[in-house]
């Protein structure tokens, strides 16, 4: 019972959501689960297409990075780089880049938390095209909203990444000072009607990533 009524919500959310999107210049879709995701992925991407990715458990999670691997693109690889920043400059010139976001309001606003900044720069300016891939359980009615689920996930993903951050031992944020903070960058996308359809965004129904 439970699995089916939040499926029931996390769809109306998707539904109600999309054409608030789509009117901001967002290019919009919505996927039932990781099979779906990876269907919208193979047909917006062409084959031999230069992509690159920030960090994201939603990309692994979906099977997307296995998907980027696969030798189909010419994946600009962070995550095996032997230096990450030359990859994460270079993905400026990719043709397509592939992330997840921390939340969307229900006024069609994406909003990111980096610690590093590579993907809020790369969602902002540089890839002629952004996939961003996210759950429907990340939709969130503000802006406030959004700063306490980032507040609420950030510890762990803060143990994810073994950081010696106060949160990561007590699980609950402290908006520290420590050198290893992740929330640094804050970015919020208001629309995309400057450069309609650059950002794509495929809302999943499943929940997937943090």
């Amino acid at each position: 019972m439970r699995a089916e009524l939040y499926r029931f919500k996390y769809e109306s959310l998707c539904k109600a959501i999309k054409p608030i999107l789509e009117k901001k210049g967002f290019e919009m879709y919505i996927a039932e689960d990781e099979k779906q995701v990876l269907e919208h992925v193979e047909r917006l991407i062409p084959a031999g297409a230069t992509v690159s990715s920030g960090g994201s458990v939603t990309l692994v999670e979906t099977g997307v990075l296995d998907l980027l691997r696969s030798g189909k693109y010419n994946f600009l690889d962070r995550y095996s780089a032997p230096d990450r920043r030359a990859i994460e400059l270079e993905a400026f010139k990719a043709d397509y880049y592939l992330c997840s976001a921390n939340a969307i309001t229900m006024d069609g606003e994406l909003v990111f938390m980096d610690g590093g900044g590579n993907r809020v720069a790369a969602v902002t300016y540089g890839p002629k095209n952004v996939i961003v891939i996210v759950s429907a359980n990340k939709i969130v009615e503000d802006l406030d909203a959004a700063r306490e689920r980032i507040r609420y996930i950030a510890p762990m993903n803060a143990k994810r990444l073994s950081l010696s951050t106060p949160c990561a031992v007590t699980g609950i944020c402290q908006d520290c000072d420590s050198p290893q903070r992740i929330c640094r960058h804050y970015h919020i996308v208001h629309d995309s009607r400057n450069q309609p359809g650059r950002i794509k965004i495929i809302l999943t129904i499943k929940e997937f990533g943090l």
